[in-house]
């Protein structure tokens, strides 16, 4: 079935965007989901072998490679063996949050999204869909775990409400995540679709409200752990290149284990002069109707240069235990993997681009990419 879906989208994509801009992302918004549900039914035969070189350990953890799926690809804690088949590094489920959210709905679409093809990249603006904490965490405790595929888990807070109560309610959160069987915990400061609360108050390059909000959870939660269980925190794709090296500091000081660069980009303005002219009416019509997050091969310049400057502080950064840098944002080939083991960068998460290589190459999408390093 699923092979029957990709063929047919392959067909018809080209031809499809040309329609009213409404059509399409219609058309996608709801076939995402289609598309999705087949995929975790849909497993390699037995498990695609990925070289060893690839493997990676941080924090006593084992990834049977340095490549897995970004948040928002798994929303519903499904799909671990189909990664772990596929050689993917690790299974992030989420991003959750500590109570359910139905996500976003305009126009009558639901979670609306849309490719934009030729560019190599999408838009969308779901805005945090979930099951909710404890559906999550029953969900995780039935997954049947392979060594070499950790189960990482991304979490945030609830954002309709004020910090004051969604802080601790997270905290409470990170708690029961941290009796269950999820091996590292990705924090998500970064969703573009959803209301952030600002401070307005700025400590040298930072926001004080961040900055208040991560002492609490390293004071709460990270100094009063039981377990090894790292906490990654990521950041959008749009960060002040500026803010770097004061975020680095930040987080190793208050006992985080690593940073991730980054979520979509709402920077339009920079983003329309990279894509392709058959490309925007389609990405102006969303735009203009939803805001939305803009993902693939358009941000990957910008993940990789935020990346390097993460890199190169941490490297001159006196800290007590493993800080681990990710990437995120237009990895789609042997080549931007090859880049980012060249900068330092310790692990990568693609989202548009794994499936733009699943469209060719199916359940060999990260054989193929290894394949070429």
């Amino acid at each position: 079935m699923i092979g029957i879906i990709t063929k047919v989208n392959n067909l018809l994509r080209p031809i499809l965007l040309r329609f009213p801009s409404f059509v399409p992302t219609l058309v996608y918004s709801y076939g995402r989901k289609l598309f999705l549900h087949q995929l975790y039914k849909s497993l390699p035969t037995e498990k695609i072998f990925i070289s060893t070189e690839h493997q990676r350990q941080f924090w006593g953890i084992k990834f049977q490679s340095n490549l897995f799926n970004a948040a928002g690809m798994f929303k519903e804690v499904l799909g671990y063996e189909l990664c772990y088949r596929q050689g993917a590094g690790a299974f992030l489920c989420g991003t959750i949050t500590p109570e359910s959210r139905k996500g976003n709905i305009k126009m009558g679409i639901k979670h609306p999204f849309i490719p934009l093809h030729k560019s190599k990249s999408a838009i969308n603006w779901m805005g945090l869909p979930n099951i909710g904490i404890q559906e999550s965490l029953i969900r995780v405790s039935k997954i049947q775990k392979k060594i070499g595929c950790p189960i990482g888990l991304s979490i945030s807070a609830q954002p309709e409400k004020p910090s004051k109560v969604a802080i601790p309610e997270l905290i409470d959160a990170l708690k029961l995540i941290e009796k269950s069987q999820v091996d590292f915990i990705e924090l998500n400061e970064s969703c573009p679709n959803v209301a952030h609360i600002h401070s307005r108050e700025m400590i040298g390059n930072i926001d004080k409200g961040l900055i208040d909000r991560m002492e609490l959870i390293s004071s709460k939660f990270l100094r009063k752990r039981n377990r090894i269980l790292p906490v990654i925190v990521k950041f959008s794709n749009d960060t002040n290149p500026n803010q770097v090296d004061e975020l680095i500091e930040l987080l190793i000081n208050l006992n985080f284990d690593g940073i991730n660069f980054g979520n979509t980009s709402t920077n339009y303005s920079s983003i329309q002069k990279m894509l392709n002219k058959d490309d925007l009416r389609n990405f102006e019509f969303f735009t203009k109707n939803f805001g939305g997050g803009v993902s693939g091969y358009v941000l990957k310049n910008q993940s990789l240069n935020l990346c390097s400057k993460a890199v190169q502080k941490k490297n001159t950064t006196s800290n007590r235990s493993e800080f681990v840098v990710i990437r995120t944002g237009g990895i789609e080939s042997a080549e931007d993997i090859q880049k980012s083991n060249e900068t330092g960068v310790d692990l990568n998460q693609w989202f548009t681009g794994y499936f733009e290589m699943f469209s060719k190459f199916g359940h060999h999408c990260y054989s193929k990419i290894f394949e070429l390093i």
